[in-house]
């Protein structure tokens, strides 16, 4: 299995908005995105790199694989 490794903020913002996700607001350093048919909000964390969990988790909850995301990275 290929491994994920930790991005900048921005760069995963992209791959949210690239998949259909919208900007819901701001709070801190906590950028909140929505997507229809999800459960609950993407939350993303403003740090410099976004560590692996945190991407695994936001994957989970739009029920994206890792196969499904590394193909987008490599665009």
């Amino acid at each position: 299995m290929p491994r994920i490794n930790s991005v900048h903020w921005k760069e995963f913002e992209r791959f949210l908005l690239a998949v259909g996700c919208t900007f819901k607001r701001e709070k801190g350093d906590h950028r909140v995105y929505w997507k229809e048919g999800v459960k609950r909000p993407i939350v993303l964390p403003r740090d410099t790199a976004l560590p692996v969990f945190i991407i695994l988790n936001n994957l989970k909850v739009l029920g994206i694989t890792r196969e499904e995301y590394l193909a987008y990275l490599k665009k």
